[in-house]
């Protein structure tokens, strides 16, 4: 050690202030361990809140104000067509994020948590070096590895500031409103920036190397949001692949291969979202017992722990659903096992959200997936054009799907296409982590007339009692 350089000791090393690595930094003060967290970022909240699903969700709230005024001149009432204001529109998205980042920064310091803004690096299993803010060192009894995921690139291509070739960070900062604009991936990132920029002018082209636009998710819950699409984008191109990208001042000359004519096409500007990697290069692993798999994921059992008993890992770079709220999960796991409470990451589902409009929820188990198992279930569908509240607002093209083991009936999966699909979808979460049966949803009292109302009635008609649908054929 240099002479003069900060060194301090701690019960718990955080290396990373995302939602995985704040969580766990919170949860671990709360159990009275004395915690500090090193972090890139100059305040905790990492590519979720500065770059990721808060920035995407408060612009998709936007948009989804633009459609719903849009739909009112059916019902009545009729307003100018919108004047978008690109400035405040981004400053709207940077108060949003400010106001949330500057409450974690307060929930930092009572909670008595250190932060450190820099790199952190280990020397070994017990200690690590710091960079990028002046140089020191941390001895630590624990450490949890929160260093979350980057976007996946397009081989001979890189993301320069500013640049026209964006990844999700770029696309967000929101420059400018690109007259065309080229979406790589079908994933939910690509549907819904892609979603944002059209609803805003944009002319979008979707290219997809899959066959099918989110084939995790089942076809006829896909299916609304996929029709919305072809009205809102200017085209989607299955079984197609970039090439080459190729930059210059007035754009982006792309070259394709697959099902998509011409083969050479150029774009204002060009988003890539194609997956993310896990950050767990470049941080000293090596040199401590901690081992990383083939594509690059910390190995941990399900106390979060890795292969070296000191240290800990949570989030992305430890793979499975790379979701804030499954990060959130983990960190609280690892804090507990550090504090010496039995706590496991043993969970039934993670639900998972695409916040276009329509949007998509699912958790569970979902129909394809069950038949491809050989599993014996039966599937409930509540279409929305028979639910009251749906009717009122004029949001029919939706439905409430539910997966049902046929024997014990069971609830063993939740698929909601519809609005405000993402705040309905907890209520299945539940039932999954419960083992309740359809019979228990069916006999809670849901308000009406409410969207959530969708779940009772699917419930209701695998019993062959729904209400506002005729009973599902024996």
């Amino acid at each position: 050690m240099v002479m003069g350089e900060f060194s301090q000791d701690t019960d718990l090393l955080v290396i990373g202030g995302g939602p995985g690595g704040y969580a766990a930094a919170f949860r671990a003060a709360d159990l009275g361990l004395d915690v500090t967290m090193v972090e890139l970022d100059p305040r905790p909240g990492g590519v979720c809140l500065f770059r990721g699903c808060i920035p995407s969700k408060t612009l998709l709230y936007v948009t989804e104000l633009m459609h719903d005024a849009a739909r009112s001149a059916a019902m009545g009432i009729t307003y100018s067509k919108p004047k978008i204001e690109i400035d405040k529109l981004r400053e709207w998205k940077d108060r949003v994020i400010d106001k949330l980042a500057n409450g974690l920064v307060e929930l930092t310091k009572r909670r008595g948590v250190l932060f450190i803004q820099g790199r952190a690096t280990f020397e070994d299993s017990n200690h690590v070096r710091l960079q990028d803010t002046g140089t020191g060192h941390i001895r630590f009894k624990h450490a949890i590895i929160a260093t979350g995921s980057s976007t996946r690139t397009i081989a001979g291509t890189e993301f320069k500031p500013g640049g026209r070739i964006m990844d999700s960070t770029g696309a967000l900062e929101f420059a400018d409103i690109p007259h065309r604009l080229l979406v790589v991936g079908g994933g939910y990132v690509g549907l819904e920036i892609g979603s944002v920029y059209a609803s805003l002018g944009s002319r979008v082209t979707l290219v997809e190397y899959d066959t099918r636009l989110m084939k995790g998710i089942d076809a006829d819950l896909a299916k609304p949001l996929l029709d919305r699409l072809q009205n809102l984008l200017e085209s989607i191109h299955y079984c197609t692949k970039v090439s080459s990208l190729q930059e210059g001042p007035e754009g982006v000359e792309v070259h394709f291969d697959g099902d998509i004519e011409p083969k050479i096409q150029r774009f204002d500007r060009v988003l890539v979202a194609i997956g993310r990697v896990p950050n767990s290069g470049g941080i000293g692993l090596e040199k401590t017992k901690v081992k990383v798999n083939e594509r690059g994921f910390i190995e941990v059992d399900d106390q979060r722990r890795t292969t070296d008993q000191n240290i800990f890992a949570v989030g992305d770079v430890v793979g499975g659903a790379m979701l804030a709220h499954k990060a959130m999960h983990e960190g609280k796991v690892a804090a507990e096992v550090i504090a010496g409470l039995p706590s496991a990451f043993d969970f039934q589902t993670v639900p998972s959200v695409v916040y276009t409009d329509p949007q998509i929820a699912i958790c569970g188990i979902g129909e394809e997936q069950a038949r491809k198992r050989g599993m014996n279930v039966k599937i409930s569908r509540f279409p929305w054009t028979a639910s009251g509240r749906a009717v009122s607002m004029g949001v029919v093209k939706g439905m409430t799907k539910m997966v049902i083991d046929a024997d014990s009936g069971r609830v063993l999966g939740l698929g909601i296409v519809g609005r405000e699909a993402g705040e309905m979808i907890s209520e299945g979460v539940l039932a999954i982590e419960m083992g309740a049966l359809a019979e228990d949803l069916a006999l809670s009292i849901h308000p009406h007339p409410t969207l959530s109302e969708g779940e009772e009635e699917a419930a209701e008609a695998f019993l062959g009692s729904p209400t506002h649908i005729l009973p599902m054929k024996k």
